[in-house]
Parts: structure tokens; sequence; C-alpha cells
């Protein structure tokens, strides 16, 4: 059954559609709200909230396409990890103390797997790792992220530039310790 086909019979009040529409997406959605949020049982919660928030307003869906439907949903979730967010009161903006440079060697990054990026994305401070994930990773504007989240601009860029660097530390210090133990 095709994605289309699939949203009519949701649309009509089915179940097991529902079931095979969440199967398809729900790894995806999980990662994604695994991004935001450090707990796996708050990211499943909260990916749960999203997709129920989408079944009970699906009637005001309308398809284009499958991209579009993974757009939407993908939306949803990201908006339902940021109500968490400020519920929980654990969204902070970090302060404005400097980071130090840290030089970065390419070879850093050839040590580490993609999994092991993405634990280091997720150590990264709340006010950090949000404003990475909308701008790196979903692709935002700083002035839409700094809409999202109630803060200027400016604090918008810098928060991501503070995360690019203590992110470039956290993969140069795992880097030099897989060398390390590599080298033994």
């Amino acid at each position: 059954m095709n994605v289309a086909d699939l949203l009519l019979e949701i649309k009509k009040g089915s179940t097991a559609a529902q079931k095979l529409l969440f199967n398809m997406l729900a790894d995806k959605m999980l990662t994604l709200c695994g991004r935001y949020v450090k707990n796996r049982q708050d990211a499943e919660e909260i990916m749960l909230d999203g997709f129920l928030k989408f079944f009970n307003n699906i009637s005001s869906f309308n398809y284009q396409n499958d991209a579009a439907l993974f757009g939407f949903i993908k939306k949803i979730m990201i908006n339902e990890c940021l109500m968490f967010l400020r519920k929980k009161n654990v969204f902070t903006i970090v302060s404005e103390t400097a980071i130090e440079e840290v030089p970065f060697p390419e070879s850093a990054l050839d040590n580490l797997s993609a999994a092991e990026i993405y634990a280091l994305i997720v150590q990264l401070p709340v006010g950090y790792r949000t404003v990475f994930n909308l701008s790196v990773i979903e692709g935002m504007e700083h002035k839409e992220i700094a809409g999202l989240l109630g803060i200027s601009t400016g604090t918008s860029k810098s928060q991501l530039s503070k995360a690019k660097s203590l992110l470039q530390k956290l993969i140069t210090q795992k880097g030099i310790v897989y060398a390390r133990q590599g080298s033994k």
C-alpha cells in the first residue's frame, strides 16, 4: 500500500493503517527526538505524543508527496521536543563564557563512527544542542531559531558557535583517545 492510500485509510479511522505508518517512521522520529532529549524514555514519550497529535489532526493534512508528509511529521516532533524542554525547564542558554578555541585535526573524525559523533552531540548542554540541531541538522536560519526559542538572533548565532567549538573539542578528545588505543 502506498503512503497516499495509507493516509486515506487513516482518515477513515483505520488503526491498522496508523500502525503501518507508525512502523514506517518510528525509528527515524525516535532518532530525531533523541537528538533533542538525552533520556530515551522521554524521547519515546515525545515521539508517541507527536504521532498522537498527527493522527488526531490528520483530517487537516493534505498529502502532496512522501517528502512533505515526512517533513510535516518531523516538524511536529521538533515542536514536541521544544515544548518538552520548555515544560521541564531544562532549556537554558549556556552563559557567554568563552570556550577556548581548539585546534581540530581532520584525522580526529577518522576513528569515530556516526553513532559516536551522535553520542557526542547528545552530550552538549541543552541550549547548545538545541540550537545546533535546529541549525545544522534541520537547516533552519538563525532568525527562525530565535523565534522558536524566544531568544535573539545573536544569541542563536553565539550558541551555535559555542556548540561547534565544544563539539570539536569533544571529537578531538575522543579521536585522540582512539588513536592512542589503536597504537598500543
